[in-house]
């Protein structure tokens, strides 16, 4: 995998940790940010669970309390399935954060580090602009409402593009890559739509400018 594709990664599953220590981001190790990442997923990979469990709970006692009722029984069905598929999502999850600290140890980790790094200082720096353009080009949602990780997608792809001299194409290629990863099934759909239309705002002020001068 290319060092840079897994500095995305890394900065994703590492914002929500560090956000508020910006300042001292030059002095973090490699090890710092696998750290809070491997912490967000296992964040995640619990309350997954935990829901799981709830549901498969639900779905048990529908079933019990049911009588054999045709509609309590196809519900208790569709609850046990939902547990089942947030489950699978969690061992997903496992399986990402045991193999984050071997993908990083076989990679350029100093390109990786650095460019994660910069990802990140570049969000937090940057975050009113960014957010700024994002939310002209959200339509009929509101930014705060996104879950977590699409907004910090979204914030990753723009970063790259606007400041970070990452070419649209690429940005938003990778933003989706990191839907398909780690948002639902229709986050990469979602992403892609607010990042072409974040492209086309931002080359039509470039055209304007342009026509300008």
């Amino acid at each position: 995998m290319q060092p840079r594709r897994i500095a995305r990664e890394l900065a994703l599953l590492s914002l929500s940790q560090i956000r508020n220590v910006a300042e001292k981001l030059d002095s973090h190790q490699l090890n710092n940010l696998v750290l809070a990442a491997v912490r967000t997923l296992t964040t995640e990979i619990q309350e997954t669970l935990e829901t799981a469990a709830a549901e498969l709970r639900r779905g048990s006692d529908r079933l019990l309390d049911s009588e054999t009722r045709a509609t309590d029984v196809r519900s208790a069905k569709a609850m046990v399935a939902d547990a089942i598929e947030l489950t699978q999502k969690a061992l997903n999850r496992i399986g990402t954060a045991v193999e984050i600290p071997e993908v990083i140890q076989l990679t350029n980790q100093y390109e990786v580090r650095e460019y994660a790094l910069s990802i990140i200082q570049t969000v937090n720096r940057r975050q009113q602009e960014i957010d700024e353009i994002l939310t002209k080009a959200l339509q009929d949602w509101q930014l705060k409402r996104l879950p977590t990780i699409d907004r910090d997608i979204l914030r990753i792809a723009v970063a790259e593009i606007s400041f970070l001299e990452i070419p649209e194409r690429v940005a938003i290629n990778e933003a989706v890559e990191l839907a398909k990863r780690y948002s639902d099934e229709e986050g990469h759909r979602f992403i892609n739509g607010v990042m072409r239309r974040v492209s086309n705002r931002l080359n039509a002020q470039l055209n304007a400018q342009a026509s300008l001068q």
